[in-house]
């Protein structure tokens, strides 16, 4: 049998996962091979996911790069299910005006021919930026809010991460997806620093009353800015028989002095029995914070407390692991902590911590440390009082020569290598001098 027969009698389905390889030039050009080729590359399947990225480097590249956007969706939109759309390294307000340019007509283009997209992801736009004119702002904000009231109620995931909006174009923007519909079949919505990181959401009733309309929400990604107790009834009420998974992210420059009552947080997790809270701390470190934000009644699945090398001498760590963490015992499966304070001792605490965590799997610990701690750690695993699966430590010290330090964890992972090999499927240990 000769290759052109063999071509030739491959079935559609195998045809359309080679063709799945090509760009779109190649896809074009084998369009045009035969009748049943071109029949191929016509498939849905082909078309339905896509990711078009802007990087704006040169006049001539960005030309480019808006065209070939335009023909595809102009070509192939009607197909998409997936989109994703990226605004990458702009630094001028040229490259913000022709980007809002370009999606109106991309947007328009969709909203007409398209009645099948799932999923749609535009990060990390930074509106708030001078780069963004208010005109150009508020010209695509619009046509924005206009596509998602065409197409929202097919959207089952929205990523606009990053956004930073003021908070009238936030609400416009949410609200455009329930605009004439009671219900909607988003799963999963992404609003990490979707509002400007100074605006205090939660003082806004407007916030709840929208999210009010998501009524099919498993998992939210949000920050901490957004939370109050009117949010928590909102999604227990609403979304209870479903939601999965929270997200929560809490900068120090984002406004978190709101009192949110544990007995909110309780009630969601009684009626949410599988509700997993992630929480991903920057900077905030004081215990009198922490603790008005790690109510004890929050069922945290993944706590990440980082300092970003903050050089606050009026902080301490110790409360925290002794008195706040503690609380999620039963609860806690991934614990990430990185803090650069030389000043105090928490070897013992954080052991303590591990000890009386019975489900947690994932560590990762930047401290200064001993390196007796790593070897206290690896011995109550062997004992079978903990049940670590990832070991991510990095051990600070104030000396430029690590040598004894490295020779220690050297002679601690031979000693511990079966039990590593055996039984984790991470672990890595390391010493880093901070001067």
């Amino acid at each position: 049998m000769d290759l052109e027969s063999i071509w030739d009698r491959l079935p559609e389905i195998c045809l359309q996962n080679i063709f799945l390889y090509l760009g779109d030039q190649d896809r074009c050009n084998t369009s045009l091979v035969c009748k049943k080729w071109n029949q191929v590359m016509n498939s849905a399947r082909l078309w339905k996911s896509r990711t078009i990225i802007f990087r704006g480097k040169s006049i001539t590249s960005c030309a480019t790069e808006y065209s070939s956007a335009e023909w595809y969706i102009l070509r192939f939109g009607r197909y998409l299910e997936n989109l994703e759309i990226r605004f990458l390294n702009s630094y001028n307000t040229f490259f913000t005006r022709k980007f809002q340019i370009v999606m109106t007509s991309i947007l328009s283009t969709l909203g007409k021919s398209n009645r099948r997209l799932k999923s749609l992801s535009i990060p990390y736009l930074d509106l708030e930026r001078l780069i963004w004119k208010s005109q150009t702002r508020d010209a695509f904000v619009r046509v924005l809010c206009t596509f998602l009231k065409k197409i929202g109620r097919h959207l089952e995931y929205l990523n606009l991460r990053g956004a930073k909006m003021s908070c009238e174009h936030g609400h416009e923007v949410l609200h455009s997806l329930s605009y004439s519909r009671k219900v909607m079949n988003m799963t999963e919505l992404d609003i990490e620093d979707f509002f400007s990181a100074h605006i205090h959401v939660y003082l806004h009733n407007t916030f709840s009353h929208i999210m009010s309309s998501f009524q099919n929400l498993r998992i939210i990604s949000l920050n901490y800015n957004c939370v109050s107790d009117e949010l928590l009834q909102v999604l227990c009420t609403n979304s209870n028989h479903c939601l999965f998974t929270i997200n929560i992210k809490c900068h120090m420059y984002n406004p978190h002095q709101q009192i949110v009552w544990g007995m909110y947080w309780a009630k969601l997790a009684k009626k949410a029995r599988n509700l997993s809270v992630n929480f991903y701390i920057y900077r905030v470190l004081h215990y009198s914070h922490l603790s008005r934000i790690l109510l004890s009644e929050i069922p945290i699945r993944h706590l990440s407390i980082r300092s970003s090398y903050s050089n606050d001498p009026d902080w301490y760590i110790c409360p925290t692991l002794v008195e706040l963490l503690p609380n999620y015992r039963q609860t806690l499966k991934k614990l990430t902590l990185e803090f650069n304070n030389s000043h105090e001792k928490v070897d013992e605490e954080l052991l303590n911590l591990v000890l009386v965590c019975d489900r947690l799997h994932y560590i990762k610990v930047w401290a200064f440390l001993d390196v007796k701690f790593v070897e206290a750690l690896l011995h109550t695993c062997e004992q079978g009082k903990i049940f670590l699966r990832t070991m991510k430590v990095r051990i600070y010290t104030n000396n430029y020569d690590t040598s004894e330090e490295d020779q220690s964890l050297h002679q601690i992972f031979e000693k511990h290598r079966d039990y590593i090999l055996r039984k984790m499927d991470y672990y890595h240990v390391v010493t880093c001098p901070i001067l």
